[in-house]
């Protein structure tokens, strides 16, 4: 069976998260983390929000967390390190920025305990 290239990721449209509270969890988003709230998002019969994050989306289902075992999603930011002093004054733990190959890397965790990386290339 040949490959015929028709499939061809263009980029990632969206992550989808479990949440416990939506409305806490769309004020962490978009408060903290500068998120904007879409009014799109259709009525699915479940609690739920689309938020953009530059070109991409963050989707957040409010439902069963599934165990914590290094399951995270990044965010692209320009500046690190102003970024980790901004949350770090509203209180929120981050880890201190580290290399990872050409870029650097910090991690937090939403109210839910979601691991969010913040990624500067």
């Amino acid at each position: 069976m040949g490959h015929d290239d028709e499939v061809k990721p263009k980029a990632v449209h969206h992550v989808s998260i479990n949440v416990r509270d939506v409305a806490e969890a769309e004020l962490f988003y978009t408060g903290q983390l500068g998120l904007v709230r879409r009014d799109d998002r259709p009525d699915f019969g479940f609690p739920g929000a689309w938020l953009d994050a530059g070109g991409q989306q963050v989707h957040l289902i409010q439902g069963e967390l599934p165990a914590p075992v290094g399951q995270h999603f990044a965010l692209q930011v320009d500046d690190i390190d102003a970024a980790i002093a901004e949350l770090r004054e509203q209180g929120i733990t981050i880890s201190d920025a580290m290399p990872v190959g050409t870029g650097r890397q910090a991690f937090l965790n939403d109210p839910s305990g979601n691991g969010i990386e913040l990624h500067q290339t």
